[in-house]
C-alpha cells in the first residue's frame, strides 16, 4: 500500500530546485533535485515531480523555501527569470493551502532539529545555548543569507532578513584597502559583496594587489580547490574569507542576541570545513570589544545536512496542519 502524503516540500534556488514528500509521521520521503535552469518556471519542474513521484495521489498542502525575499505571498528570483505567488501554485495545483518562505527562514526553523550528525562544531564545546534562546543562521553562496529564530513556549517564529546586504564593515588594514578597492569599482560594498562565491574571487584580486602579484587562478573554484592543496595566495584568501565571515557571525549574533547558537550553511563553507576549523573565524567572532564575554558563551556550528531547508519547510508545513 503506497503511503499516505500530507505535504509537499521544496527548496528552491538560482541552481538547484529539490521537492520532497512527507508522510502522516512527518518523515521527508522522495527527496529529488532538479537543475533549475533547465526549466521555464516552477510550475514546470514541479509538474516533473509530482507525476513522476506523486501519482495521482497528490498531497493537500505544500510549503516551499525561496531564494530571496517573499513579498504578499510572491517571489521574483534573483537569478531565475522565473516569478511565481502562492496564489499561481494553488490555481494550478489545487492544493488546499501553500505557503512560499525565504530559504534562510527554513533553515533557522530547521536548527533547533538538526541532530549532531547534522552538524560540525566550529570552536569551543559551549552546548547549544537555553530552549527559548534566540538563534541565527547565515551562509555565503551565490549571494549571502541571514535568517533569525525567535524562540517560545508558544512555538518558533522565523525572521527572514536581508542582512547579507547590510554594509561590509573593514577590521584592520588590509581590509580596509579590499574596501577601499572594492569601493572605486562597485560603489557601496555590502556583505554579500565579499562573502558569496563572486565575492571570494574578489578578495583574492584584492589580496594579489596588494602582494604585488598577478592573479594565476581563473575563477573562485580553482581558488577553493588551490587554496585546501595548499598555494600561498589562494589559502590567505580563504583564510581572510573565514576571518571576515567569523566576524560577520558575531555581529548577527550581537544583532539578534543569538545565545542559543549561530549556525553557518551555505554552498561555500561546507566545502571548506577543515580550513573553517583551522581559520581565524572563532577568534574574529568572539573579537567584539566589551561584549567578548557575551559572544564567547554562544555555541557556533557548520550546517552539514544536505536538505535543510526542506527540514525547516517540513517544519513550516507541520505548524500549517496546526492551524
Amino acid at each position: 500500500m503506497k503511503p499516505h502524503y500530507t505535504g509537499l516540500v521544496g527548496d528552491v534556488g538560482g541552481t538547484n530546485a529539490r521537492f520532497a514528500l512527507v508522510d502522516a509521521e512527518g518523515a521527508i520521503r522522495n527527496p529529488r533535485t532538479f537543475e533549475a535552469k533547465a526549466y521555464g518556471s516552477l510550475t514546470e519542474v514541479l509538474d516533473e515531480y509530482l507525476a513522476t513521484t506523486a501519482g495521482k495521489r497528490r498531497p493537500p498542502r505544500a510549503v516551499i523555501a525561496v531564494a530571496g525575499p517573499v513579498v504578499d505571498g510572491e517571489i521574483e528570483f534573483t537569478n531565475l527569470e522565473w516569478t511565481i505567488s502562492e496564489g499561481d501554485i494553488l490555481a494550478h495545483f489545487e492544493f488546499e493551502a501553500v505557503k512560499l518562505i525565504n530559504d534562510f527562514a527554513a533553515q533557522a526553523l530547521a536548527c533547533p532539529r538538526l541532530g549532531e550528525s547534522d552538524l560540525r562544531r566550529i570552536g569551543p564545546d559551549r552546548g547549544r545555548g537555553g530552549w527559548d534562546c534566540p538563534v541565527v543562521v547565515l551562509g555565503a553562496g551565490t549571494g549571502f543569507g541571514v535568517a533569525g529564530l525567535a524562540r517560545s513556549e508558544r512555538g518558533d517564529v522565523a525572521i527572514a532578513t536581508e542582512g547579507g546586504h547590510a554594509a561590509f564593515a573593514p577590521n584592520d588594514e588590509v581590509e580596509v584597502e579590499i574596501w577601499r578597492r572594492l569601493r572605486r569599482e562597485h560603489g557601496r560594498v555590502s556583505i554579500e559583496r565579499l562573502l558569496s562565491g563572486a565575492g571570494l574571487y574578489d578578495l583574492y584580486e584584492c589580496l594579489a594587489a596588494q602582494a604585488g602579484q598577478t592573479p594565476a587562478l581563473p575563477d573562485q573554484a580553482a581558488v577553493m580547490t588551490e587554496g585546501l592543496a595548499g598555494d600561498p595566495l589562494a589559502r590567505a584568501t580563504l583564510d581572510r574569507f573565514c576571518g571576515i565571515l567569523g566576524a560577520v557571525a558575531g555581529d548577527l549574533a550581537l544583532t539578534f542576541g543569538a545565545r542559543g547558537g549561530v549556525y553557518v550553511s551555505g554552498g561555500i563553507a561546507p566545502r571548506m570545513a577543515e580550513r573553517l576549523d583551522a581559520s581565524p573565524f572563532r577568534a574574529r567572532f568572539e573579537d567584539k570589544g566589551g561584549l567578548s564575554d557575551y559572544v564567547r558563551d554562544i555555541p557556533t556550528f557548520l550546517v552539514t545536512h544536505p536538505y535543510a531547508a526542506i527540514v525547516g519547510a517540513a517544519r513550516e508545513l507541520e505548524q500549517m496542519e496546526r492551524l
